[in-house]
């Protein structure tokens, strides 16, 4: 059985350990865990890796953030896996730092990857992980918040958040959405 984890993000150095790079810092933190590294290929940084004999492909779009949709699209088709078997790790403004939540459908919430995700493929019913950031920033200051790098305070806490977000995607893989979801939301 196969999986598409989408970390979303920018690519290049000037975004590397931005709030809004989540997905691609997440999927990082996961290659490393599993001693496997990512390769350029089309629309993205790929790799594989096995888990409990399902294969888990982790893609880092270099689509930049607001255009995800085409290489999640692509890569779903290229190696024919379902739409329940996508997990999507993202930023989210409205929840609190360090807080995750996973859901199989909803809304954008106003996050343009999800947005462009959901255009291409003309659905919202996919399984999605939100890493909150939280929202310490001034009105109108909120592309500069998540592209912003992490304060001392979040840095610190990241590798122990890091490393509950990938026992999660890992969970999804085998034990399905509705028990990771009871099983890690806002722990």
């Amino acid at each position: 059985m196969k999986y598409l984890i989408a970390g979303l993000g920018n690519p290049g150095y000037k975004y590397e350990k931005t709030r809004h790079n989540i997905g691609f810092i997440t999927l990082d933190a996961l290659a490393k865990a599993s001693n496997v590294s990512f390769k350029t290929a089309k629309l993205g940084e790929i790799t594989k890796h096995k888990h409990k004999g399902r294969t888990l492909i982790l893609l880092k779009p270099n689509t930049f953030m607001n255009l995800s949709g085409k290489a999640v699209q692509y890569w779903l088709a290229k190696e024919k896996i379902p739409l329940e078997n996508l997990l999507v790790v993202t930023d989210d403004l409205a929840l609190p730092y360090g807080s995750v939540r996973m859901r199989t459908k909803g809304s954008d919430g106003g996050h343009n990857g999800l947005k462009d995700i959901q255009l291409i493929l003309n659905t919202s019913h996919y399984p999605r992980i939100r890493f909150g950031v939280g929202s310490e920033f001034k009105q109108g200051r909120q592309v500069d918040y998540v592209l912003g790098e992490w304060n001392e305070e979040e840095a610190n806490l990241l590798p122990e958040r890091l490393e509950h977000l990938t026992k999660m995607i890992k969970n999804f893989t085998t034990i399905g959405a509705a028990r990771t979801m009871s099983e890690f939301n806002n722990k």
